[in-house]
């Protein structure tokens, strides 16, 4: 994982060209992560409208080309989509290591309490899941943490793995720390949280991404400024924890009415 310095002195054009060859320096990785809205920040409301892109501008044009030099997935980031009929939204994009796009993921839970990003944006209306080669990931963003429901219809689809790319402001570090471990306990899949470094419009942001094992041990946890995390994950550790510790099949609410039984 990438956690990015999304310092408002770089140029939208400079941070897309310098991520690119960060992300070519991971050649030899399996995955890649990003942190959300990283081009402009997450906080930066003014340039939304300025940098909205397509799904295949800019941004994934130059993360495709980078992911098919390192031969590595790359689950980019997001960033401000413009749809089709005009609306913006919160994007996310995995990429295979040909730079062929594998899965796209709208952010549902829009940040901002009627200000910001949920009046700025429209909201995704459903989950996204993507094959790697070794387990199913499930993706979700920032603000998404929050509503365990979501990572439960993931956990239900299969996924195995929980990305989570976020702009998560320093002022709840803490929060995102819990929540990342918590989504990891309660879903015994790994998580990895990757979440953006240093102060954008203001905003000075958590740092501290996290890659969390099933159980909910920490693997790596990156500090406060700009930083490679990597781990080394265990495919077959999700099955294992799972049935020496079957909590999931004692669910009862979110499953069928047990009154209609």
């Amino acid at each position: 994982m990438i956690q990015i310095d999304v310092n408002p002195y770089e140029s939208v054009e400079t941070r897309r060209e310098r991520v690119a060859g960060l992300v070519r320096e991971q050649a030899g990785a399996d995955l890649v992560v990003l942190p959300e809205l990283w081009p402009v920040g997450a906080f930066a409301y003014e340039l939304f409208e300025e940098y909205a892109e397509a799904v295949d501008g800019p941004t994934m044009t130059a993360m495709a080309a980078a992911a098919a030099a390192a031969s590595v997935w790359l689950h980019a980031g997001s960033i401000v989509e413009r749809g089709a009929d005009g609306t913006l939204y919160n994007t996310s994009v995995v990429l295979g290591p040909d730079g062929v796009r594998r899965s796209v993921y709208r952010k549902i839970h829009r940040f901002g309490f009627d200000k910001g990003e949920a009046a700025m944006m429209g909201a995704g209306d459903a989950i996204a899941t993507v094959a790697l080669p070794t387990a199913t990931a499930g993706l979700a963003t920032c603000y998404d943490l929050r509503f365990p429901e979501l990572f439960r219809q993931l956990t239900d689809a299969g996924s195995e793995l929980l990305i989570v790319p976020a702009g998560w402001p320093a002022r709840r570090r803490e929060h995102w720390t819990l929540l990342s471990r918590a989504r990891a306990v309660e879903n015994q899949a790994y998580v990895l949280a990757c979440c953006s470094a240093g102060t954008h419009a203001g905003v000075e942001q958590a740092g501290h991404s996290q890659i969390v094992d099933p159980w909910g041990e920490v693997l790596a946890e990156a500090g406060e400024g700009e930083e490679v995390l990597t781990a080394e994950l265990d495919p077959a550790r999700v099955a294992q924890v799972r049935a020496a510790f079957p909590v999931l099949r004692d669910r009862v609410l979110g499953l069928a009415d047990p009154r209609s039984a």
